[in-house]
C-alpha cells in the first residue's frame, strides 16, 4: 500500500472528525513524527509526545508551520510520575482520546555486548513503558460506535516464531491461561538470564536479543489486552513496519519513515466495519500484511 493508495483507503470511508484525539508516543523523529503530520494531514487532532520537550516542541512547531493541528505534552512512557501527569493533563484538555499509538522505543542494537543495563533499559521502555500507559488511558478511550484504536509499533522481532525456548513459547501459546503476570514472568526470567550471563543458552532470539524479547512481550500483552477489551469499542493492533530508515537503524532501510506512515495511518483509519483485534500487520514492499495471530 503505497502513500497514495493509503489515502485513498481511508479517505473514501471516513468515520473521524477534528474532533478525533490521537496520541502518539516517542513522535519528535522518525515514523512517530510522520504519522502524527499524516493524521494531522488527514483532519485529526494529534498529540506529539516527547521525552525531550525541546525537541518535541520543535518538532510540534515544524508541523504547525505546514499549517497541520498538532498539540505537544511531555511524556516519558518510562516514568510513572509522568504517565500520571499526562493522564491528567489529556483528561482537562481534551476529555479522553480516540487513537493511542504506542510507538516510544529504545534499542542498543549498534553495541555488542547485551549488559543488564540495557536489557532492563529496553524492556522497561518497550515493553513496560506502553503497558503503564495503556492501563492509565484505557478509562479515557471514547468507546463510540467508531471504535476505538491502539495500535503497538512493534517487530517480527517479537513473533513466537523466533523463541527458541519450548517450554517459553508453550506459555505464550496457551491462549487460555495467558495472563499479565506470565508475560511479566517471561521477563523477569530473561532479565535474570542476563544478570547470570547464561541468555546465550536459554533459547531466547538470537538477533537484537534484549530488543526482540520487549516486543515479544509486547505482542503477548497485546494479545491478552484484546482479548480482554473485546466487545467493549476498542481494538488493540500491533504493527511492524518493516527496515525503514530511521535512526534506529542507523539511517538504513528500504522504505521511509513517511511511507511506513502512511501504511500506519491507513491501519489506524479503517472503518469501523473493519477494524480487527488481537492482529499483527507487517510490511513488505509498503504493503501491509494481516497475520492472523500476535
Amino acid at each position: 500500500m503505497d502513500s497514495k493508495a493509503s489515502q485513498a483507503s481511508v479517505t473514501n470511508a471516513k468515520w473521524w472528525s477534528s474532533e478525533t484525539v490521537a496520541v502518539v508516543t516517542g513522535a519528535n523523529k522518525g515514523i512517530g513524527l510522520a504519522l502524527v503530520g499524516r493524521l494531522a494531514e488527514l483532519g485529526l487532532t494529534v498529540v506529539l509526545t516527547s521525552r525531550d520537550s525541546s525537541k518535541g516542541r520543535a518538532a510540534v512547531e515544524s508541523l504547525r508551520s505546514m499549517g497541520l493541528v498538532v498539540v505537544f505534552a511531555p511524556l516519558d512512557v518510562s516514568d510513572p510520575a509522568s504517565i500520571e501527569a499526562f493522564v491528567s493533563w489529556l483528561k482537562s484538555s481534551f476529555g479522553g482520546l480516540d487513537i493511542l499509538v504506542n510507538n516510544a522505543g529504545v534499542s542498543f542494537n549498534g553495541i555488542k555486548e547485551n549488559t543488564v543495563e540495557h536489557a532492563e533499559t529496553v524492556i522497561d521502555t518497550n515493553f513496560y513503558g506502553p503497558k503503564r500507559l495503556t492501563e492509565a488511558l484505557l478509562p479515557l478511550f471514547r468507546r463510540s460506535t467508531s471504535i476505538s484504536r491502539i495500535l503497538n509499533m512493534s517487530s517480527q522481532l517479537g513473533l513466537l516464531s523466533r523463541l527458541r525456548n519450548p517450554s517459553l513459547k508453550r506459555v505464550l501459546q496457551d491462549e487460555k491461561n495467558l495472563s499479565e503476570e506470565a508475560i511479566k514472568g517471561l521477563t523477569s526470567r530473561f532479565l535474570e538470564d542476563v544478570r547470570d550471563g547464561t541468555w546465550r543458552d536459554r533459547g531466547w532470539p538470537k538477533v537484537w536479543t534484549d530488543y526482540a524479547v520487549s516486543k515479544l512481550a509486547l505482542n503477548a500483552y497485546s494479545r491478552f489486552l484484546a482479548r480482554r477489551c473485546e466487545g467493549r469499542g476498542l481494538s488493540v493492533n500491533c504493527y511492524c513496519p518493516g527496515f525503514t530508515r530511521t535512526s534506529m537503524t542507523g539511517g538504513e532501510g528500504v522504505r521511509t519513515a513517511e511511507e511506513a506512515a502512511a501504511v500506519a495511518a491507513g491501519i489506524l483509519l479503517l472503518p469501523p466495519w473493519e477494524v480487527p483485534n488481537g492482529k499483527f500487520f507487517v510490511e513488505c514492499s509498503n504493503t501491509p500484511t494481516l497475520y492472523s495471530r500476535l
